[in-house]
């Protein structure tokens, strides 16, 4: 185990290695507030779980702009000044956030947050994509999912223990780790965006914004982002409808809901480069399909069992789907993007998964509360047999383009 811990650190460069700790200590500390956020809403402002909710909301929507503006301004500064900046600002808002007491400035305060927060949010995954070669981008975005996760295990539980004594204490040990971040990105990472090419000229900021007219005229890609809000229009309803569902519908407790996120977190921790390894050696999109069907699979069977030991099955069936999925799906939209344009592309993959966020709640509410609530999951199946569909079609048309990476390496026989 130790050879193969050394030989897999010695596979990618230490620059990874150093953003892989960065962005841990960066997710640890957010992990602390996400899941008391509501909890600390609706306690201090007195308001219930709608006002909430149209916090929530504020959140993706204006985040959804700041990663467009991020995306221009990643390709036109470059991937460092864009993380910092972010970092800072995150740092600055978890302080303000933490001391509002009116929730009509909280409201406002939303809107910035979400818009300079999430604004850092392409320059993210465009420093991973300029770090690794092609064949390894795969494997590195799911280490990143390794880390994540690994924060979900410990993140909440201190935050749990620091919330009984003060909220703002969350909030001010958020800011700490954003700015120990920003200080080891500043020390230890270089600016990674590739140099421009020699003689090309140099674009206004204004002409770089308008180059998202490119990224909007790429059919496939477009249609790849189409299938993935499909896709991931149901696999949010994990983070948000599902624990409401288990509650009212069959009785599960919050602690045996945290026990379920608990679960996926732990396999993500224990199997995700594991799983990553081997799905890179075929075909992206097959397997963006793959794991579709998973998801399928995995969220129908909550609107047809009932005892906790098959919801604990159905949790598995989705981590294995989520495991080929997310760091795939990651590498597929770098792969997609030219590498001056790096940084829009990503933007439009991050506007992929906030229009899902923002729409699929909503969507699932409705259906909660006004009809069977089983139709949540069984329309949730509906829409991923299509995303899956979708997916298979794009392989069948990119075929020659999204070979895996691993055939692409291979020698071509000479004839004698």
């Amino acid at each position: 185990m130790i050879n193969r811990m050394t030989s897999t650190y010695h596979e990618f460069p230490r620059k990874f290695w150093v953003l892989i700790v960065a962005m841990f200590i960066d997710r640890l500390g957010g992990t602390l507030i996400f899941p008391f956020f509501a909890l600390y809403v609706t306690k201090k402002f007195g308001v219930g779980m709608t006002e909430a909710g149209v916090l929530l909301a504020i959140f993706s929507v204006s985040g959804l702009l700041g990663s467009v503006m991020g995306g221009a301004l990643t390709d036109k500064f470059g991937r460092k000044g864009m993380v910092i900046f972010g970092l800072v600002f995150s740092a600055l808002s978890s302080v303000l956030m933490g001391l509002v007491s009116d929730l009509a400035v909280f409201y406002a305060l939303a809107v910035f947050v979400g818009l300079l927060s999430n604004v850092a949010g392409p320059a993210h995954q465009a420093m991973v994509a300029d770090m690794l070669p092609e064949e390894k981008r795969a494997e590195g975005y799911g280490l990143l999912r390794v880390i994540a996760n690994l924060a979900w295990i410990i993140g909440p539980m201190i935050g749990g223990l620091l919330a009984a004594q003060s909220y703002l204490l969350l909030f001010v040990i958020d800011a700490i780790s954003s700015l120990i971040t920003a200080v080891i990105v500043y020390r230890l990472i270089p600016e990674t965006k590739p140099e421009a090419t020699v003689g090309q000229p140099q674009q206004s900021f204004l002409k770089t914004l308008a180059g998202y007219r490119v990224v909007a005229a790429d059919k496939v890609y477009l249609a790849f982002l189409l299938a993935s809000m499909l896709m991931l229009v149901v696999y949010q309803q994990m983070y948000s409808t599902l624990s409401v569902y288990l509650r009212d519908t069959h009785g599960v407790p919050e602690q045996g809901f945290g026990l379920l996120l608990s679960l996926n977190a732990g396999t993500v921790v224990l199997l995700q480069f594991w799983v990553t390894r081997r799905v890179s050696k075929h075909a992206p999109m097959l397997m963006l399909a793959l794991g579709s069907v998973l998801y399928m699979i995995g969220f129908t069977l909550y609107g047809l069992v009932s005892s906790y030991l098959l919801f604990v099955v159905a949790m598995l069936v989705i981590t294995v789907g989520e495991m080929v999925v997310m760091p795939v799906s990651q590498a597929v939209a770098a792969r997609f993007a030219p590498e001056d344009m790096r940084g829009r592309y990503m933007a439009f993959f991050t506007v992929s998964w906030a229009i899902p966020s923002a729409v699929g709640p909503w969507a699932a509410g409705l259906i909660l509360d006004n009809y069977d609530p089983n139709w949540v999951w069984y329309a949730g199946g509906i829409i991923l047999a299509i995303a899956a569909t979708g997916f298979y079609l794009l392989y069948l048309q990119t075929r020659p383009r999204f070979i895996p990476v691993a055939e692409e390496k291979q020698p071509v026989p000479v004839s004698p």
